[in-house]
Order: C-alpha cells, then sequence, then structure tokens
C-alpha cells in the first residue's frame, strides 16, 4: 500500500484490522507501516438457531442484552473538523538576525537608505492525502421474530447491534489515534534523536549509580527513582514553555523559534509509570505540580495490550532539507515510558462522517446501514515533542 503523504484517497481496512486485532489482543505486536496513514508536515508541493445469521437461539427463557458503551482513548487529539480542500498548509516565520543600529554612525555627507527590504522568512508546510474506510450492519425486520419474545426485546436487540457499531468504530478512532502518537514517538527516535530522553542513563549518571531496567524495579531504588524522573518531568516542561530552536527539528535556512506554554503541553505517560508517580511521589510529599496545568493522559499500552511499553513502528518523519523519509525498516522500543509534544504537533480531523441506509429490500425485508469515514491523521515535526524512554 502506498503512502498516504500525497493528493489521493486511501482505502484503510486492512492496516486498521491489523492495528485493531493487535489492540486488543487477538494478535501479538508486529510492525506497523505507520506511513500508510499518517500525513506528516513537508515542504513539498445451541435449540434451535434463527435462520438468518444462526447465531441466536430460538427464544427460550430470559434473554439478557450485553450493551455497555465505549468511550475512545486519545481524544486529546482530535482536532476541529474540516470538510473543504484537499490541502491543509501551516503557515511560520523564522526569527532573522539582529542589525546594528546606525543612527550613531552616521557620516557628514552619507545618507541613510530606509528602504532596504528585508522580506520575513517564511516557511509553509503541507498536509496531503486523507483516509477512508466503511462499516456497514444489516438490519432484519421480520426474520428474527421467533429468537424473541415481543417488538420490545427485538427492539433491544437492534439497540445492542448498533451500539456495537458505534463501540467498534469509537475504538477504530482510538487505535488509530494510538498509532498517530506512535508514529510521533519513532519518528523522533529515527529523525531527532537529541530529543529522545534516556532517563535511566540520566539518573546513572547523575547518582553515581549503575541501575538497569531489572534493578530500577526494586524497592530501594524505585522510589527514588521516580521522584527524580518526576522532577525530570518538570524541568523538561519549564525548558520548553522557552522560546528556543531545541524540541523540534528544524528545516535548514528556516529555523522556527518554538515555545510550549503549560496549557499547550500534552503528556502522555504509561499507566503503570503514572500510577507510581502518584504513589511515590505526591503521595508522600506536598507537590503542586506543573502536570496539574497539563493535558495529562494515562497510557494503558503504546501499540498491543500485551506489551504495554513496546512500540514496533516503521514511521515516517521529516527531514531537515523539509522532505520525508519513510523509514525502510521498524523502530523497535521496549522501553517506552512516555512521550510530551506541543498540542499541534500530532492529532486527527474528521474530514467527513457519513451514515447512510439503504431503501428496504422489498424481496428480502432487511437493509444495511452504512458508515463512511474520511479522517486524515497527522504528525508535524516542526512542533515540540520530547520521548522518555526508561534505559
Amino acid at each position: 500500500m502506498p503512502s498516504v503523504n500525497n493528493m489521493d484517497f486511501y482505502q484503510l481496512a486492512t492496516i486498521l484490522n491489523a492495528i485493531q486485532k493487535q489492540a486488543t489482543g487477538e494478535t501479538g505486536i508486529v510492525a506497523t507501516n505507520e506511513s500508510e496513514f499518517v500525513s506528516v508536515a513537508q515542504t513539498v508541493l445451541k435449540a434451535g438457531y434463527d435462520p438468518v445469521m444462526g447465531a441466536i437461539t430460538q427464544i427460550l427463557s430470559r434473554t439478557i442484552f450485553s450493551n455497555r458503551p465505549y468511550n475512545a482513548k486519545f481524544t486529546g487529539i482530535e482536532m476541529d473538523s474540516q470538510r473543504w480542500g484537499s490541502v491543509t498548509r501551516k503557515l511560520q516565520v523564522a526569527d532573522k538576525d539582529w542589525e546594528n543600529d546606525v543612527k550613531f554612525v552616521l557620516v557628514d555627507g552619507q545618507s541613510v537608505d530606509h528602504y532596504v527590504i528585508n522580506k520575513p522568512e517564511v516557511l509553509q508546510t503541507n498536509f496531503y492525502g486523507a483516509n477512508v474506510f466503511e462499516k456497514y450492519i444489516t438490519i432484519f425486520t421480520e426474520q428474527l421474530d421467533n429468537a424473541f419474545s415481543g417488538s420490545a426485546q427485538f427492539g433491544e436487540f437492534i439497540g445492542m447491534v448498533i451500539q456495537n457499531m458505534l463501540d467498534t468504530i469509537e475504538q477504530s478512532k482510538e487505535n488509530l489515534a494510538r498509532a498517530t502518537v506512535g508514529n510521533f514517538i519513532a519518528g523522533k527516535d529515527l529523525g531527532d534523536t537529541g530529543n529522545v530522553i534516556h532517563l535511566l542513563t540520566e539518573y546513572n549518571a547523575k547518582t553515581g549509580l549503575s541501575l538497569t531496567s531489572t534493578t530500577v524495579y526494586q524497592p530501594a531504588n524505585y522510589a527514588p527513582f521516580m521522584r527524580w524522573v518526576d522532577s525530570r518531568i518538570e524541568t523538561l516542561a519549564d525548558l520548553m514553555a522557552q522560546r528556543s530552536l531545541k524540541f523540534h527539528i528544524n528545516v535548514t535556512g528556516k529555523e522556527i523559534a518554538r515555545h510550549t506554554e503549560k496549557s499547550d503541553l500534552k503528556v502522555y505517560l504509561l499507566a503503570e509509570a503514572l500510577n507510581e508517580i502518584k504513589s511515590n511521589v505526591y503521595a508522600t510529599t506536598y507537590n503542586d505540580s506543573y502536570l496539574k496545568l497539563a493535558d495529562v493522559e494515562a497510557v494503558a499500552y503504546w501499540q498491543s495490550i500485551d506489551a504495554p511499553m513496546s512500540l514496533n513502528a516503521q514511521p515516517v518523519y521529516l527531514k531537515n532539507d523539509g522532505t520525508l523519509i519513510e523509514a525502510a525498516s521498524a523502530v523497535s522500543l521496549d522501553s517506552l515510558f512516555g512521550v510530551m509534544f506541543d498540542r499541534e504537533a500530532l492529532g486527527y480531523t474528521v474530514v467527513k462522517e457519513t451514515v447512510a441506509t439503504t431503501p428496504l429490500n422489498a424481496k428480502g425485508l432487511y437493509y444495511n446501514t452504512f458508515y463512511h469515514y474520511t479522517i486524515r491523521y497527522f504528525n508535524d515535526f516542526t512542533e515540540n515533542g520530547v520521548v522518555l524512554l526508561l534505559d
């Protein structure tokens, strides 16, 4: 399947199914080629069964309908919806150097030209492409009558079926958003290594210890380490609030100074790690944490529910010359602790979502309801972001 980073629309069902199965534990964690759907900012323009489905027994006794709405995670990266146009562009202005003030070096008999042109250095990045996928369900009007005790129970069944459809849609959005975060992390690991923070390595350097990813979990070691991690995250947040050329990829010749205020910072930490911080830091020490002011979300797992700290992704990311690289091989991380990023660094936007129902099939007495989605998932590596690894 080709990259989504062009003007076309691509069918997403195959990769969506693969992502879904990994996330739910149906299959093991494997490399996911996220370049197939993430758009990156770039400068380049038993009794008898019912006779229809064979799945529901004919009515014997009480029926319990299992029906629980699901709320998607990662909704914090959903952006405003858009409808018209095929390309999203982002305009930014790069800083230019200061010049000497000439008013104190005026020369008799000479004039000063105050019409010298000094054009702003503008960087335009573009987001191309979008992803399309659909799902549909068949509703039978009479064929299931023998499976239920009356119209009320039949209505409950239909409600359960529709809710299941909506739940799968919610989870699909969640897992594609999860993979969008994964692409950003993997892209930073390959293309912006200076902003990949190796927490355990830094901690050992500061303390003179030689802890490993195994020994750090020993009771005597883990609480002090987690307190230091909390302070390191606080420090990183303070640094990201300063206007600088750090924490993001700069396009050569058009370097953009960035700052990420508290209200614009998103901090996604592994749920286990965040719980440990709460237990080992906040429970023992008063802490008016910076994280209380940021958008903090606990991530139960990054890619596979069977391997919460692992990520295996083949990302697409930005080069310093403004073009894209689609990684030839996958990035494999086994100690992913968290990621901090500006609210504009990644996300998804719903271009269009449509629900359409066919007329009743007069011969078969059923109708189909289709759910269509066009969504753009994007990363912008020119925005601030750091990756936190427990190694």
